[in-house]
């Protein structure tokens, strides 16, 4: 004879408290005091309880599940971010769906923001029209931000990250510091190289142009950039380089030690996010550090908090940055 499957009625029975009771543990156990919660899990575990998520979610109108608008999956970058908001949402009983926003036509992205496909978004593209996301679903905004649209942003100050690449720099020695920027146009670029710029003006030295060293995140810009360094006039090119990736900063050192120069006593070399692989080239490379993990929670969590309905202060949320010195960098000589 085929076994019923377990009821929270059940679980209710066990535990001795009630089905509503059962419900909170479940899905607010913030609301439960911990023997509660320790006395009603147990009876989950005795009974072998599984919500039904479908029927929940049925019965709620909602559809269970989060999409996260990421710019290039196959940037290492953002693995972090999506960890970290995984780590909130699948507890809360919610799915993360990832949508490459680079790979994907406008029409399927502003599909997302419909509350028939996702209960809410979290958005790391800064490049996407804040029209067709406002109003439908709840937003959070995570590391870039999209001009225009009003929803909570969990960030870093860039510019002041980026001043601090210029401070150690200069500290080593450096007068002549150029900065390899990403897009032109892209918020994270834009707020970067404006600190590069405010910081070098602030010591009495000179400012790059942003065109010099235009780039787009990638290993291949990196590349391109050393082809123009060693391309400029020894005597007047930069003896330090900060760049607006790690990606970028790899890259380029990659390329100028294909012509035989040695980093850092021929050029000094900053990159900005330290993702994973950067404590491992040679030589290992001075950045800038992101609460990338942090990021991604961060916003789960603000987005989940305005999906209960708690108001939200709609203020930025800026989280701290760190310098981390590698060998990639050493006073001018």
């Amino acid at each position: 004879m085929k076994q019923d499957r377990p009821k929270i009625s059940d679980v209710a029975r066990i535990a001795g408290v009630s089905t509503a009771t059962v419900s909170r543990v479940i899905s607010n156990p913030g609301m439960v005091s911990e023997d509660t919660r320790a006395t009603v899990q147990a009876a989950i575990a005795e009974t072998g309880y599984r919500l039904n998520h479908a029927a929940r979610n049925l019965r709620h109108q909602r559809t269970g599940g989060i999409v996260a608008l990421v710019p290039n999956l196959s940037n290492p970058f953002f693995a972090q971010i999506l960890s970290g908001i995984a780590s909130v949402l699948v507890p809360a009983g919610y799915n993360l769906l990832v949508a490459d926003t680079h790979s994907a036509g406008a029409e399927m992205l502003l599909d997302y923001a419909e509350p028939s496909r996702a209960d809410g978004l979290i958005v790391l593209d800064g490049a996407l029209p804040a029209a067709g996301l406002s109003g439908r679903v709840p937003v959070v905004q995570a590391c870039e931000w999209v001009p225009g649209l009003l929803a909570p942003r969990v960030k870093i100050d860039n510019a002041a990250a980026a001043a601090l690449a210029v401070a150690h720099l200069a500290d080593l020695g450096h007068r002549r510091i150029g900065h390899v920027a990403g897009p032109r146009g892209n918020v994270l670029s834009e707020a970067r190289f404006k600190g590069t710029v405010e910081a070098l003006r602030a010591r009495g030295l000179p400012c790059p142009d942003q065109a010099d060293y235009a780039a787009d995140f990638s290993l291949e810009a990196g590349r391109a950039a050393a082809d123009r360094w060693l391309a400029a006039d020894t005597a007047t090119r930069p003896t330090a380089l900060s760049f607006a990736s790690d990606a970028m900063a790899c890259g380029f050192i990659g390329e100028v030690q294909r012509h035989g120069l040695v980093v850092p006593r021929d050029v000094s070399v900053v990159g900005f996010d330290d993702i994973e692989l950067i404590a491992h080239i040679s030589p290992p490379l001075t950045t800038i550090r992101q609460p990338r993990a942090a990021l991604g929670r961060l916003a789960a969590e603000r987005l989940l908090a305005r999906l209960r309905g708690e108001n939200d202060p709609g203020d930025d949320m800026l989280l701290p940055v760190e310098l981390v010195i590698r060998a990639s960098t050493a006073p001018l000589v």
